[in-house]
């Protein structure tokens, strides 16, 4: 098969969606080798992501004796909960650390939506109001006009393992709810959710980009690594594959 690139993805470890979502996104020319965060099946806090997040760099450097291309931090919530100057500052400290390229979740959906052109989003999230009010936050101040940011409500107190056992038919059609008409694209957060599945549908349904967690970090990933290759059916993002706008 010749040459192939690999990327390093650190998940939480009770993610059970984010690597079968790489795995089935990448082709077969990409190799995908992960290592776990540690993560109980608790509701968000602030300590258990700060717990969780004193494992990364640690876990990079697991990684990057693979010689993987680049090591994403497939998570959404531990990076930007701490504000939006604190995870590009992550991404270059741990960059330099472990001399590998770092790429996080939330700064990649930020440039997601920059390189499809959006200024405005609507949001539908498995999370709880604090964690929807962080959300708002911080895609604010990247400089969006975020309508709505709406939780659902069947699965937002459940536990982070549970978010994983969410059927996707379910997630659009709760998605389709929070999508307001006037918003330019909807964004799904969580990289446990499974929306990765259904973000061609919902565009489809809905007349207007929909941007993933995992889908905006296996799009970095991929350019980030120098694969230059469209893959349809995971939405307008990965099918026309735009370049970083910073």
């Amino acid at each position: 098969m010749g040459a192939r690139k690999r990327l390093g993805v650190l998940v939480p470890a009770t993610n059970s969606v984010a690597e079968p979502d790489f795995n089935r996104t990448v082709g077969d020319d990409v190799t995908v080798h992960s290592h776990r965060l540690w993560l109980q099946n608790q509701a968000l806090t602030d300590e258990a992501i700060d717990r969780m997040n004193s494992d990364i760099e640690a876990g990079a450097q697991f990684l990057a004796q693979a010689r993987v291309d680049v090591i994403a931090v497939a998570a959404t919530f531990n990076t930007f909960y701490r504000g939006s100057e604190w995870p590009l500052e992550m991404e270059r400290n741990l960059s330099a650390a472990v001399d590998t390229p770092i790429v996080l979740t939330s700064p990649s959906v930020v440039f997601a939506l920059r390189a499809l052109g959006v200024q405005s989003i609507s949001v539908a999230t498995p999370y709880p109001d604090f964690a929807n009010d962080k959300l708002r936050v911080y895609f604010e101040s990247e400089g969006f006009q975020v309508l709505n940011v709406d939780g659902d409500p069947s699965i937002c107190m459940a536990g982070t393992q549970e978010i994983n056992e969410h059927d996707p038919s379910e997630i659009a059609k709760f998605a389709a709810t929070a999508a307001r008409p006037e918003a330019d694209a909807l964004f799904l957060p969580c990289t446990a959710w499974r929306t990765l599945e259904v973000a061609e549908e919902l565009e489809q349904r809905l007349g207007k980009p929909v941007v993933t967690s995992s889908q905006a970090t296996i799009w970095r990933c991929l350019l980030t690594a120098s694969v230059d290759r469209r893959i349809s059916g995971r939405g307008r993002l990965l099918a026309d594959m735009p370049a970083v706008v910073v």
